[in-house]
């Protein structure tokens, strides 16, 4: 199926025809969860291969056998693509299921559901220079242009998978109307990886010796996931992805943002970022700061041992 140049538009967001049809975003939107799910959802370049592999490393208590022999998409497929459907049919055991989808899109999908539901979000800034370089790389994704470009299109949302304000604004913002929810920013995940292992591993209900913790967080840095070939993407068709224009795991740095803006996109940032996000509590890391430690804060005051709501 290549389809590169075709692209999909669904609930006018636009989406990569290379992967996604119109039966498999409706099969998306319809989807049955089950209980056992555990759901990553992120906006795109926000850290979701890493999120894939920190899940992996946590279910199989530290162990890469399966993170360094099978593909990121067939472990935790997503769930608008195309395959997605004869993933689930073939896999044994809890499902990981990876979305990109806004939440108005999966919320009928996912109401009176137990399943859990892992929110990873990014710094806009750095999103956007991730999300242009994979562009440039992505032959399934329109030419980007210049990166000024561009980031008037993504500030606008008109770019594949809509817009980054709606995402993350959407998606936090009904936190308290999924049963199992737990929010997690990359930023927090580049400063304290441990901390971050262990927080998915308490959400997941999936303790982890000291041991398995550190091996765990071994197999899920930065410079073994970039040497890893299933979740590099590596294995992709140069037609499909040309590595010689980049690499998919380029820096994974909290702030390389400032190496690609000029100071006038900065401030227009800014502002449009203090626009939309006036009636959002959120606070983003620009840069990268010295390892701190933050509580949890739950919307669920009861000490129940159950997986519950937690924005952090």
């Amino acid at each position: 199926m290549a389809r590169l140049d075709v692209t999909e538009t669904f609930h006018s967001i636009m989406f990569p025809g290379h992967m996604h049809t119109k039966d498999s975003l409706n099969y998306a939107t319809n989807f049955e969860f089950q209980d056992t799910d555990t759901v990553i959802v992120t906006y795109p370049k926000s850290g979701t291969t890493w999120m894939q592999e920190i899940i992996t490393l946590v279910l199989s208590k530290g162990d890469p056998t399966i993170a360094q022999t099978q593909p990121n998409w067939a472990r935790a497929p997503w769930l608008e693509q195309y395959y997605c459907d004869d993933v689930l049919k073939a896999s044994n055991g809890p499902r990981v299921i990876t979305t990109h989808l806004p939440y108005h899109l999966l919320a009928p999908a996912l109401q009176n559901s137990k399943a859990k539901v892992i929110y990873v979000a990014r710094n806009l800034k750095d999103v956007s220079v991730s999300y242009y370089h994979f562009h440039k790389m992505a032959n399934f994704l329109p030419n980007p242009g210049t990166f000024s470009n561009f980031l008037n299109h993504f500030l606008k949302g008109a770019v594949h998978y809509g817009s980054w304000f709606d995402h993350v604004k959407g998606w936090t913002s009904h936190a308290k109307d999924i049963q199992n929810f737990l929010y997690i920013e990359y930023e927090e995940m580049c400063q304290d990886l441990q901390g971050s292992v262990q927080k998915v591993s308490g959400f997941l209900q999936c303790p982890l010796t000291e041991d398995e913790l550190n091996l765990a967080q071994k197999h899920c840095s930065f410079n073994s996931m970039k040497e890893n070939a299933m979740v590099n993407y590596t294995l992709i068709p140069q037609e499909i992805i040309d590595h010689s224009k980049g690499k998919f795991m380029r820096k994974g740095k909290v702030g390389d943002w400032r190496n690609t803006f000029t100071e006038e996109q900065s401030g227009l940032v800014d502002d449009v970022y203090s626009s939309q996000m006036t009636d959002s509590s959120l606070l983003f890391k620009w840069e990268c700061l010295e390892k701190t430690v933050r509580p949890l804060m739950s919307f669920n005051t009861s000490e129940s041992h159950t997986p519950r709501t937690v924005l952090a």
